[in-house]
């Protein structure tokens, strides 16, 4: 491979398609030693076969806590504590305290509450769109309707909200660190000025929500931001993602797009296979071997970072036959874009919502829609944790009537 050869996950044709890098891997084996980092010289373990995907992130002995690993090691970084120390970086019991203030704030019965305003920013992003006309799917839709979401969760103003997607962009960036710590400060800094404001009066808005929420789950302060922190980025980077990547598996696939444009009411049950084929979470966040551990028939000693891979892991032909082939009438409810075990993203249920909505409204609307340029210029983010495109034009043939909203 070009670039670092002892980094799998750097080599820039890992960025453009993981995929032939992951059957490699998978091949040698799903649990495998490589070096990472941008000498090649720190030693991880990366997972990438789906079955020992999932023992692996049930597996106890596989840390989240990042404060522990690090603690005591030499360090350059400089990230701020609301977003280095959210609940994502923690094991019980702090990550189960956490886990039960955010649960009910993205629960099925709440997310369902939010569908109608849901349907009315998609409405409101896609009032412009003209037939004749072409627009990125990715600035005009796939960004602004998770962060819009998300925002409007948190008491954002609308004057801040695209100062915040920015820097949430930034985090995940893989070009360098300085760019990643100074806007994980630029978050933690303006969040927490967001709580203090709205913990000096009274309200009933979303964020005095979140906020007493956080209050009767025990949460202090400072966790309080880092749950905000965690809403925030999580909250949009991967669905973001998920729509991007959703709308070009289709459009790469006109006959599964024709289905679902007969026959809208299969976007539901679509959306696993979409999640499956081209993942927005290409490698999940750090964990760590708290003692010696076995995964998969792999020794893992102790002290290790361990990285597990569900781009690869979905992609698995032990799991899902013809892993490379889109296949709408596939049972893909087995994939782990969303993770798994106490760590399966919580805010799933809202994600899916999201790219529903969306989907929906775009193969209704505008049935003939269609790349506006070579499906090889398209570029994707340079980042190993998520997957997904930095622009998607599309060029909007004609329009339909639209439908009415699913409640």
């Amino acid at each position: 491979m070009s670039g670092n050869p002892q980094d799998p996950l750097r080599d820039p044709r890992f960025f453009a398609d993981p995929y032939p890098v992951y059957d490699r891997l998978r091949e040698g084996s799903p649990v495998r030693r490589i070096s990472t980092g941008s000498g090649g010289g720190h030693p991880a373990y990366l997972i990438t076969g789906h079955a020992e995907a999932r023992e692996a992130f049930t597996d106890a002995r596989l840390s989240k806590d990042t404060a522990r690993f690090f603690a005591g090691r030499p360090s350059d970084r400089n990230l701020h504590p609301a977003v280095s120390r959210t609940m994502l970086a923690s094991d019980p019991p702090e990550h189960t305290r956490q886990r039960r203030v955010v649960t009910p704030l993205l629960a099925p019965g709440r997310v369902r509450e939010l569908r109608p305003y849901l349907n009315r920013v998609v409405d409101d992003l896609m009032a412009g769109w003209r037939p004749g006309t072409q627009v990125d799917l990715v600035a005009d839709l796939a960004v602004p309707l998770p962060v819009t979401v998300v925002c409007e969760l948190l008491g954002v103003p609308e004057s801040d909200r695209a100062m915040l997607a920015a820097r949430s962009h930034d985090l995940f960036d893989a070009t360098g660190t300085d760019r990643v710590d100074s806007a994980s400060h630029r978050i933690g800094d303006y969040l927490t000025r967001l709580v203090d404001a709205a913990g000096d009066g009274r309200g009933d808005g979303p964020l005095h929500s979140l906020l007493s929420a956080c209050e009767a789950g025990g949460l202090d302060r400072d966790e309080t931001v880092s749950l905000a922190a965690l809403l925030l980025v999580a909250g949009h980077e991967t669905t973001t993602h998920f729509i991007g990547n959703a709308v070009l598996a289709l459009l790469r696939h006109p006959d599964a797009f024709e289905r679902l444009r007969r026959d809208p009411d299969l976007i539901p049950g679509a959306l696993d296979e979409l999640l499956r084929f081209d993942s927005p979470m290409s490698v999940a966040t750090f964990r760590h071997s708290t003692q010696d551990t076995r995964v998969g028939g792999v020794d893992i000693p102790a002290g290790f970072p361990v990285l597990i891979a569900p781009g690869a892991a979905n992609r698995d032909p032990a799991a899902f036959p013809e892993p490379h082939r889109l296949d709408l009438d596939r049972d893909a409810g087995g994939h782990l874009a969303f993770g798994h075990g106490i760590h399966r993203c919580p805010g799933a249920t809202l994600a899916r919502a999201e790219a529903e909505i969306a989907l929906r409204a775009l193969v209704t609307r505008f049935p003939e829609v269609s790349l506006a340029v070579p499906a090889e210029s398209l570029v994707r983010r340079r980042t190993r944790l998520t997957r997904g495109l930095t622009a998607l034009p599309l060029a909007l043939a004609r329009a339909r009537s639209v439908p009415a909203p699913t409640p």
